[in-house]
């Protein structure tokens, strides 16, 4: 689909999945898993195009957490990443999670028999005492702490890897983003310079002269945290963990931010990563972190949908008030409804 005009892509994806949308809308906000009854259904068999080679160094590595609340979101992710990829069998998927989930593993297999993954025990003691009360609890949990961890996580011939969140859509080949050059930067993410900068930091932050000189000499630029290709050899060769453990210490004794896990890697990284296209993260649909109201797309050519914020594409589909953007999601839903499930 490379040839293709990129603003045309998340139509095409509506237009191609068609037949995978819910019969009806479920209620079902937490996801029970049954061992006898798979409860998404299985996603049909992707297979490497002529032009792919089956070479270790041609694999593309892709990392994201696993988490029952955001199990339905994990799996369209993963399914729009393979429908839209070019040598989908050349995809490795590690996925992290806080604990034992051999029920979740099962529902992964059943779903995608064909799929390269694997599954990491993510210890949430380790990062526990360090997380600060944020605006919303969804981002105090320990989970939402691992990328941080993904270099002591990954073993050691993952020399690259793509984060993505659970929350989101690819409509693009994600070999054009696992092709990004880094140009010696430990990671790459769509970066904005015209954002509020001060607004993720408090008051008593920007009133401490030591503290924030920390950016001088670099431009406040935010970036998203969902989507970031990393080189993990560079990032573990120059203690980006603890330079990020560091700012969450400080967090600890002096309340500089609200924000989760993202105001700690803007400390340590904003203004020093490779930018790469907007379209490679539009991001913000599911509103703000308060109310979650709808948002409209932003102009441009889009790769990636991503549903930050607190509305999730599922949750408003089920409560039948979605938002326009959310019909965008609705195609790779591989989430049984209820009927469905009756039927079978």
């Amino acid at each position: 689909m490379a040839f293709l005009s990129s603003s045309l892509r998340p139509l095409l994806g509506l237009l191609s999945y068609f037949f995978l949308l819910p019969s009806s809308s479920s209620s079902v906000h937490a996801i029970r898993l049954d061992a006898s009854f798979s409860i998404f259904r299985e996603a049909p068999a992707f297979r490497n195009g002529n032009v792919c080679r089956a070479r270790d160094g041609d694999r593309i590595h892709v990392s994201m957490t696993l988490d029952a609340n955001y199990l339905r979101g994990t799996m369209a992710a993963v399914l729009s990443i393979l429908q839209h990829s070019t040598c989908p069998e050349n995809l490795s998927f590690h996925f992290l999670s806080s604990q034992d989930v051999p029920d979740i593993v099962s529902s992964i297999q059943a779903t995608f028999p064909y799929l390269s993954f694997k599954v990491y025990r993510f210890d949430s003691n380790r990062v526990r005492d360090k997380i600060s009360k944020s605006i919303r609890k969804a981002l105090d949990q320990p989970l939402n702490y691992a990328r941080i961890y993904l270099a002591d996580i990954l073993p050691s011939n993952v020399t690259r890897v793509i984060y993505f969140d659970s929350d989101l859509v690819m409509v693009d080949d994600i070999s054009n983003l696992w092709g990004v050059d880094l140009g010696g930067k430990v990671l790459a993410a769509p970066e904005y310079c015209h954002a509020n900068f001060t607004k993720y930091f408090t008051d008593e932050f920007w009133s401490s002269r030591e503290m924030s000189k920390t950016f001088e000499g670099r431009s406040t630029c935010y970036f998203n945290t969902g989507v970031m290709v990393v080189d993990v050899d560079k990032w573990r060769k120059g203690g980006y963990t603890k330079k990020v453990e560091d700012w969450m210490a400080v967090q600890k004794q002096n309340r500089i931010y609200d924000l989760g896990s993202l105001p700690p890697f803007l400390l340590v990284l904003a203004g020093n990563i490779k930018a790469v296209d907007h379209r490679w993260n539009q991001h913000g649909l599911g509103g703000d972190n308060l109310e979650g109201k709808c948002r409209n797309l932003h102009p441009g050519p889009i790769s990636l949908l991503h549903w930050s914020g607190k509305g999730k594409p599922w949750l408003r589909l089920d409560s039948r008030k979605p938002c326009a953007v959310d019909h965008l999601w609705a195609p790779y839903d591989l989430y049984r409804s209820s009927r469905v499930s009756l039927e079978e």
